[in-house]
């Protein structure tokens, strides 16, 4: 074979590797490994099912839409549109990929209960620009914290217009967060350093803030634009 034909054959196979590698049905799907492991998907890539407003209405396409098989708050009004999952979870483990723009700001929360926005929250925040990294005790608002409560350590973020990786365990009173593969805060409930710092927040007067045993999952809309893709859960 000559050279020319040789490079011809060598750039169309990197051309194939490159477009499987990249091809969307790879996006917002299961492996039959994850299908084994019990993992279900809280976002098909297609529409706006399995979600619903705070006060328990279906949602069309507006302040959230589907683009690019991304879930994504468009941000630039005033008035926020949360939503939460129609499902409730106890124990479980969370996956997803969230990607921010310059200054966001969204959060994960969890436990939440219905018609009520309060509940924990996994920090979801560009640390560099936006202000509110700044605010509270010793970081605990910046990106992976368990917001206003606890701060996480060590993380590191992907650059602002990447996707970044996050993990979120919940078991009985034991509660993980993770980013990018690294695990950034731990604790427990009922544990010292949490119950220190709850004594201390503004979440000390909410009923039943810091027991709750279930809950919705809820995506935050705080005027930002933030995508989020690939959301998984499976129940422990």
């Amino acid at each position: 074979m000559n050279r020319i034909k040789i490079c011809s054959v060598m750039m169309a196979t990197l051309l194939m590797v490159s477009a499987i590698a990249a091809r969307p049905a790879d996006i917002n799907q299961l492996t039959d490994e994850e299908k084994q492991q019990g993992w279900r998907l809280l976002f098909n890539g297609v529409d706006l099912s399995g979600w619903m407003t705070l006060a328990g209405d279906s949602l069309t396409e507006g302040m959230w839409q589907v683009q690019d098989g991304a879930l994504t708050v468009l941000g630039g009004h005033e008035e926020g549109c949360d939503i939460i999952t129609r499902d409730v979870f106890t124990d479980f483990e969370l996956t997803l990929e969230v990607k921010l723009t310059r200054g966001a700001n969204s959060g994960i929360k969890y436990f939440i209960q219905p018609a009520c926005s309060v509940g924990f929250e996994y920090q979801v925040l560009d640390d560099e620009v936006n202000p509110d990294a700044k605010r509270g005790r010793n970081g605990n608002r910046r990106f992976a914290s368990l917001y206003d409560l606890l701060p996480a350590k060590n993380t590191k973020p992907k650059p602002i217009g990447e996707w970044n990786q996050v993990r979120l365990v919940v078991k009985g009173n034991h509660i993980e967060h993770w980013l990018n593969g690294n695990k950034v805060l731990e604790f427990d409930r009922d544990g010292k350093k949490f119950r220190q710092a709850f004594k201390k927040s503004k979440f000390r007067a909410v009923k039943d803030f810091s027991s709750r045993q279930q809950g919705h999952l809820f995506l935050q809309d705080h005027g930002c634009q933030v995508s989020y893709r690939n959301i998984k859960l499976r129940a422990l």
